[in-house]
């Protein structure tokens, strides 16, 4: 676990605890529940819901450095699951490219992978979560430089040219509740040319 508050506040509340058999990110103190190891090529199944209120969180794949940006996320890309942005993919201190770059990220000269640049890809479509309270399902699969995400079956979001192929994987504590009734990891195997 990497949570700031918890380096300045002997009582700080643990973000993330197993409930009823669920990893449950309780969204407060702000900080990621991070993989020792590294991993690369692989498909990333998580089945989640905000069981209250709805509103951010995200997975972070090809995590690296602790704390690169704003001293609380650590350098990857993310995989938003915020409530009506799922699939949304945020550049930290790494990126990654899609088609219709510009439409989807805005005017190309405030691109950039750092505090104060457009680090927001949108994903391909709103219409892929659940009413609030109903159970999610997210796919997100990394082989080489790509990475592709489903929510609900639904492909919303497509990425290549990545800066980088591998590293942590993070479960993050932003602000909303939420129960992960499933997290599955499973590798792929990358064929050769």
């Amino acid at each position: 676990m990497d949570v700031p508050e918890m380096d300045t506040i002997a009582n700080a509340k643990i973000p993330f605890i197993i409930r009823n058999g669920m990893l449950v990110s309780l969204g407060n103190p702000k900080g990621h529940l991070i993989t020792d190891a590294v991993y690369q090529n692989y498909r990333l199944e998580a089945v989640y819901r905000f069981p209250g209120n709805t509103g951010n969180c995200g997975i972070l794949v090809h995590a690296s450095t602790p704390r690169a940006l704003y001293k609380m996320f650590p350098k990857s890309l993310e995989v938003q699951m915020m409530h009506q942005n799922a699939g949304d993919f945020w550049c930290i201190q790494e990126d990654i490219t899609v088609p219709d770059m510009e439409a989807r990220r805005g005017a190309k000269n405030e691109w950039g992978v750092s505090e104060g640049k457009q680090r927001r890809i949108l994903n391909l479509t709103d219409s892929s979560e659940k009413t609030p309270g109903e159970w999610n399902n997210m796919i997100i699969e990394c082989v080489g430089n790509a990475i592709k995400v489903w929510v609900n079956g639904k492909l919303v979001n497509y990425g290549f040219d990545c800066t980088t192929s591998k590293g942590q994987i993070a479960v993050q504590a932003e602000g909303a509740e939420v129960e992960f009734l499933k997290l599955q990891l499973k590798p792929i195997k990358k064929l050769s040319n």
